[in-house]
């Protein structure tokens, strides 16, 4: 009886329950034991504003309440005290002397190890995933009836397809085949927007799950067996904007809430204006103020309010989810100041919390700007572990397509390699081919399949943490348009009566299947390599249309020669005497077969070969 009635405390207590069904408290519940004692409550309700607030149970104490603009919400800073035990802590709101709501609070226990959690690194492979197109586990939730956007039609690119969460717990097996240790998923909070919802950027609730996806304990769940086969998942967080359907559009709890108010003034996307040493106020405010697009109200942060807000739901989701990671979208977007104490605080509750912020410039010193370590010359100092290395993306697409010469072709990638020095930690950039945003790689080389599995073999093996979106490993690509929509295309067998299925193989073209296999190979290879998983990284300048690297630690050492040619290359190993030993064995990774060394290294046309050298 006594563990049925902790799960029903449990159960309700994660809802802030109320005696006044329309009080609502966010966030719904904390948690004892985090390093940061304090916490501040958002209490909704109707006319609310000059209620008196009190916490008349020990381990909870009420430090002041803030009156917002609006009189439909007030701010409770509140202290968990060092004595503080698991269990409902009673907030009740009076006006006039009496009392008008009780809410019945939980403070909860934290997962053991929580604070020192592993995150992801240099040791994964991260697979992107857009859920609404992934795979639909559960046809039940295909349309809500209390959703704006009622409408499923898989034959419209913008329209919603129905994946969802369960969709990703029945195919966890297939990642975990293939060699992926991390899932990131586009957002999937809800997105109640009138169209095109099924992305995932525009929230319109911070701690639910859209219906359409699934439930706050399905992602809970989808965590859990995530771990369970040595999978992480990575949260994509939305820092800058919120969707114009949020119920905070009807009801600013501050009139600067939102910047420029409910009136739609874009930004003007001139990111450089965050470091420029040259840039007028103007061009940064415009920036950092300015809407992303009008579907997207641009969130103020210099509100201390909703600055609060916004870093107290990033930890309440890592700790109520169990989260392996994170990665921040539009982040030069936001305010510098704002930035940095959302990774302190997240830093401060999760010290190896790895955090990818997204920063598309193809200048490295633009993004390496905003990377933790960096000594910067106006003396900001960033939080933010990682970013996308959308440089080294740029230059593999164009090394990759165009002829070589003394500045073209592998030329690109040497170069942006090269620059590395401008970033305080290069093997903690998440490296990709393509993602959600962009053209898919197949359609970059022009459906080249020689190419496509050059790229593949690059991507697993330079200094970094490698990202391949869902799909890459069937050759998807966006053969008609660059639409959002279209690169976003459904993944094979993830609906019923598919006619083909990546997991089971069915119907798979030879093509299909035979990239499936070889990029299953190079990650599981991958996996237990410490080279490439922990290594450092020397590379020779190209030459001939040949590139080659190195990727090595004490014990270990790989070596990769990129053969752009269109014919066989004999390569003098000569070249490379330096960190190449002259009677080392090569192990091909690809076949198995060792050989030894010889006079020349033997490589064929349009190919990497991978070697591990003995």
């Amino acid at each position: 009886m006594k563990n049925l009635l902790f799960f029903l405390f449990l159960l309700t207590s994660l809802n802030g329950i109320s005696q006044d069904k329309s009080i609502k408290v966010e966030p719904m519940n904390w948690w004892v034991g985090m390093k940061n004692p304090n916490l501040q409550l958002v209490i909704q309700g109707d006319q609310i504003k000059t209620a008196q607030v009190k916490s008349p149970k020990a381990g909870l104490s009420i430090i002041q309440v803030h009156q917002a603009d609006s009189p439909n919400y007030l701010f409770v800073d509140v202290r968990i005290e060092k004595s503080a035990k698991v269990g409902i802590y009673p907030i009740q709101l009076f006006q006039h002397g009496k009392l008008i709501a009780s809410i019945s609070y939980a403070l909860q226990a934290r997962e053991p190890g929580s604070s020192s959690r592993e995150s992801y690194s240099a040791k994964d492979v991260i697979y992107l995933i857009t859920p609404d197109r992934f795979a639909n586990g559960d046809p039940s939730n295909d349309v809500h009836p209390s959703m704006m956007e009622k409408e499923i039609n898989r034959s419209n690119i913008y329209s919603r397809h129905g994946g969802d969460i369960q969709g990703i717990i029945d195919r966890l097996d297939y990642l975990k085949k293939m060699g992926y240790t991390a899932i990131w998923n586009m957002p999937l909070l809800e997105n109640d927007q009138k169209v095109q919802s099924y992305h995932g950027y525009s929230i319109t609730n911070h701690y639910q799950i859209d219906p359409r996806f699934g439930s706050n304990e399905k992602f809970k769940e989808l965590c859990e067996e995530a771990k369970k086969r040595g999978i992480k998942v990575i949260s994509d967080i939305v820092l800058n904007h919120i969707g114009s359907g949020h119920h905070w559009m009807k009801d600013l709890p501050f009139k600067n809430w939102i910047n420029h108010g409910t009136q739609f003034v874009s930004t003007n996307h001139r990111r450089e204006s965050q470091q420029d040493p040259h840039s007028s106020k103007a061009d940064l405010k415009s920036q950092v103020d300015g809407w992303f697009v009008p579907s997207m109200p641009d969130l103020n942060q210099n509100n201390p309010f909703l600055a609060k807000y916004i870093i107290q739901n990033t930890i309440w989701w890592i700790e109520y989810a169990g989260l392996g990671g994170l990665r921040i979208d539009t982040y030069p977007y936001s305010e510098k100041k704002f930035s940095n104490a959302w990774t302190m605080a997240v830093a401060q509750e999760y010290p190896n919390m790895n955090m990818v912020g997204e920063e598309w410039s193809l200048n490295p010193i633009i993004p390496s700007y905003w990377q933790k370590g960096k000594i910067n010359p106006d003396g900001y100092r960033s939080g933010l572990p990682s970013l996308m290395d959308f440089p080294l993306q740029n230059a593999i697409q164009e090394a990759l397509n165009e002829p070589e010469s003394w500045n073209q072709g592998l030329m690109k990638i040497y170069s942006v390699i090269s620059s590395d020095i401008v970033y305080a930690d290069p093997y903690n950039l998440v490296i990709f081919l393509d993602n959600h945003d962009m053209s898919r790689f197949y359609t970059q080389v022009k459906e080249d399949n020689d190419l496509f599995k050059m790229g593949l073999s690059l991507i697993c093996t330079l200094r970094g943490i490698p990202q391949i979106y869902y799909g890459t490993e069937l050759n998807f690509a966006n053969p008609k348009s660059n639409e959002h929509g279209e690169i976003r295309k459904d993944f094979l067998g993830g609906w019923p009566g598919d006619a083909q299925d990546a997991v089971s193989g069915k119907q798979l073209k030879a093509q299909e299947k035979n990239t499936q296999e070889y990029l299953a190979k190079l990650l599981n290879w991958r996996k237990g390599n410490e080279a490439v998983t922990q290594g450092k990284m020397m590379h020779f300048a190209p030459k001939n249309g040949i590139y080659t690297y190195f990727r090595y630690t004490e014990k270990s050492k790989v070596m990769v020669i990129v053969n752009k040619n269109a014919h066989e290359s004999l390569i003098d190993p000569t070249w490379y005497r330096e960190i190449l030993p002259a009677q080392a064995k090569l192990k091909d990774v690809m076949s198995g077969q060792i050989s030894n060394l010889g006079n020349s290294i033997k490589v064929a046309p349009k190919s990497a070969l991978i070697v591990e050298v003995l």
